[in-house]
């Protein structure tokens, strides 16, 4: 097999993520190539796409959401994602055994077996949550408070939560689109197949406890569509995007379709056998990504785009990930704003040109994210306000 090295494995991924130069195709076919956008909070999604599209404006993909054909609900590793609406259908059912694992942890089971009416079982939960929203939209803490007063006892909020990962709700545009920043209790939602107005396509297989591949059809368009967004890659890579498990053998079952390749540890990679690699001395431009972007996140082994020893400052706990900047194509500080100041962090001294380079891009940012300023943190890490 052919050994890929750490800068050829950065440079596809980049390519590939619209990252080594910003494309000109829609917003609805870059988000069809990610595949899916992580959107827990509903702005970051805009800027990952700002850093990817030229011209790409904040009406652009908020029409998108309120024409239905990009969504907001729970998907990838039991987390909130926007895709394409087609692929929504196909996908949500594939990884419906993740979200069911999810919901069967003891954060859940725990708050079921309690109050009065213990033993409530989750069928019978989905399906008195789904007889409450009726086809139509009500508020998240609605939908919360009417299930409390159904079942005292209970925490509302935690049984709102599990009906919303044993069936697909969708989040309505009005907070789900930009704008809704950090309004997490506003939140609608809407049966998926009544705001599509179409069923999903395919029903998910498996044993029932969370591991299973889903259909075996569905499961390797799935690999092909992650090879096309994330690799070269190994199969743990893909599953931990995706959440399932046993995807090993859907890989074996892939042939001659797959290219096999050796990673910088000696491990298997996989790639779509058509599939180019650029040129690994490719320049790689300065970026500013969002909070939980998907090159972050889309592989078990990161160190293609971030060192393991950044990891902690970026993804310090408690489920965040904060928003970075690239250097030369790998995580070399995060930002954030600050009552109108975007505030740069870098993890250690920058060349003058990249940080001439990343002023510039920073500035460019400023109108769409709505700040006046750039400033530069550069106190050593240990000794910046967390």
């Amino acid at each position: 097999m052919t050994a890929l090295s750490l800068r050829v494995l950065n440079r596809a991924l980049l390519d590939r993520q619209f990252l080594l130069a910003r494309t000109d195709r829609t917003p609805l076919d870059v988000i069809g190539r990610l595949v899916a956008l992580q959107a827990q909070e509903p702005n970051w999604p805009y800027v990952g796409l700002w850093s990817r599209i030229h011209g790409f404006t904040r009406a652009d993909l908020t029409a998108l959401v309120e024409d239905r054909r990009v969504v907001r609900s729970a998907l990838l590793r039991s987390t909130q994602h926007l895709t394409a609406a087609g692929d929504f259908r196909r996908l949500r059912p594939l990884v419906q055994p993740v979200l069911d694992r999810t919901a069967g942890s003891s954060y859940f089971t725990r708050n079921r077996a309690t109050g009065h009416g213990a033993g409530l079982d989750a069928e019978s939960l989905v399906t008195e949550g789904l007889a409450l929203l009726g086809g139509g939209t009500l508020p998240r803490r609605e939908l919360a408070r009417q299930l409390a007063e159904r079942h005292p006892g209970h925490d509302g909020r935690i049984l709102a939560g599990e009906v919303e990962l044993r069936t697909p709700l969708v989040h309505d545009p009005a907070t789900g689109s930009w704008g809704a920043w950090g309004n997490r209790s506003a939140i609608s939602v809407t049966p998926a197949e009544a705001w599509l107005g179409r069923p999903l396509a395919i029903a998910a297989t498996g044993d029932g406890d969370g591991d299973g591949d889903g259909d075996g059809d569905a499961a390797k368009e799935l690999i092909r569509r992650y090879l096309a967004a994330f690799g070269p890659a190994g199969v743990k890579d893909v599953q931990a995007w995706c959440g399932l498990t046993r995807l090993g053998e859907v890989v074996a079952e892939m042939g001659a379709e797959l290219r096999r390749y050796s990673g910088p540890g000696g491990g298997e990679l996989f790639d779509l056998a058509g599939a180019e690699l650029p040129d690994p001395e490719t320049p790689a431009p300065v970026r500013l990504l969002p909070a939980f972007d998907n090159v972050l996140l889309g592989h078990a082994d990161r160190t293609r785009i971030i060192g393991d020893e950044d990891r902690p400052r970026v993804m310090p706990g408690s489920a965040q990930v904060r928003p970075t900047f690239l250097v030369d194509g790998r995580v070399h500080g995060t930002w954030s704003l600050d009552a109108g100041t975007l505030r740069l962090a870098p993890f250690r001294p920058l060349r003058a040109t990249d940080r001439a380079a990343l002023d510039e891009e920073a500035h460019r940012l400023l109108p769409f994210v709505g700040a006046t300023t750039v400033t530069h943190d550069d106190r050593p890490p240990a000794t910046r306000p967390r």
